[in-house]
């Protein structure tokens, strides 16, 4: 991959992201991605979240990765991963510059997605171990993915550090009492920390009310000793409460899994399965091989690179002419008329196969 490296967008403790823009047209990797970089003799986080991505596969709700190479700048040897650009950037985003707390319907549809996500990666015999806001990444379709798969492990993976008895993997105000407690990091972990999230949604704050400058070991004492569960949001809906109370048990055994939480009515009605998936987006094979559907369409197109306002969302116009056009039909007639459509939006037309 030739490529160009485009603004920073973000920096996170062991890399630092900025745009990539790809300088040959290639069909499986975008125009513009995001590259992380780390210096290449600290990137052992990025290349394990490469490998996890790779093993993972194609998934919806998890971040895409382009491959990686490394580069030479500024006298140093460079890591990079190209990675899915996520031009609305994260959810904790989202609370912090755009609204102090979400709606519930919201809460329900990114939660349905992260859960399809995590049933996913755990199927696959792994671990996120760092579930948060921070690393659930926002599209302009509306779409949420799972992303940063650094601290990632292979389920059942035990610590070998030597005397070590005790790692600390994630982010503690999202730890598990089994991870705090027996140094267990395993999928129970991740719905836990999904619990987190979801309360952070719903309320716009940390699940713990823990100042920054106050000692983290307080805070993992709080989380791992005693019965203490964290508060459950008094004005959340009742399966909200309930759904949140199946994430927060404290027995990593009896805490319900990605499966079982798939099927709670919280989000049961935001999920779809496969089969749904493939009954109903069949790709028409022919230009009258279409159902008899109102179609609608918009684009969403990054800024440059160059300005400072990459994160700006623009709807498309290019299929504004054909809006009201309502079935297949219509379309048709209206092709074949005296009327000559308005051709002076093609420039932004996208190609697509």
């Amino acid at each position: 991959m030739e490529w160009v490296r485009g603004d920073p967008v973000g920096r996170g403790s062991f890399a630092t992201v900025n745009l990539a823009i790809n300088r040959k047209t290639c069909a499986q990797i975008p125009p513009l991605t995001a590259v992380k970089s780390s210096v290449a003799s600290n990137s052992a986080s990025l290349k394990n979240e490469k490998q996890v991505l790779d093993r993972l596969g194609d998934c919806p709700q998890i971040i895409r990765c382009f491959g990686d190479d490394h580069s030479f700048e500024n006298g140093e040897e460079l890591y990079n991963l190209f990675l899915e650009f996520a031009t609305g950037g994260s959810l904790a985003h989202q609370l912090k510059y755009c609204s102090c707390r979400l709606s519930e319907s919201d809460v329900r549809r990114y939660t349905a997605s992260i859960l399809e996500g995590l049933r996913h990666i755990h199927a696959e015999g792994f671990v996120h171990c760092d579930i948060k806001l921070q690393n659930i990444l926002m599209f302009d379709n509306g779409e949420i993915k799972i992303a940063d798969f650094g601290v990632a492990k292979k389920t059942g993976d035990k610590q070998s550090n030597g005397d070590n008895k005790f790692e600390l993997r994630g982010t503690p105000l999202y730890m598990s009492p089994e991870s705090v407690n027996a140094n267990e990091y395993d999928s129970p972990a991740d719905i836990w920390a999904l619990g987190c999230a979801v309360v952070e949604m719903v309320t716009g704050k940390p699940i713990w009310n823990h100042r920054p400058e106050s000692s983290i070991w307080s805070l993992l004492l709080r989380i791992g000793a005693g019965e203490e569960l964290p508060e459950i949001p008094g004005d959340l809906s009742e399966d909200g409460k309930d759904f949140i109370g199946k994430c927060f048990v404290k027995d990593p055994r009896k805490r319900w899994t990605a499966e079982m939480l798939l099927d709670h009515p919280f989000v049961a009605d935001y999920t779809v399965s496969l089969k749904q998936v493939d009954e109903f987006s069949t790709s028409p094979r022919t230009h009258f091989d279409f159902p008899e559907w109102v179609s609608t369409a918009s684009t969403s197109v990054p800024s440059s690179p160059d300005s400072d306002e990459c994160f700006d969302r623009k709807l498309g116009s290019c299929f504004d002419s054909f809006s009201s056009w309502c079935s297949p039909v219509d379309r048709f007639q209206q092709l074949v008329t005296e009327q000559t459509p308005n051709w002076s939006v093609s420039d932004s037309w996208v190609s697509v196969r």
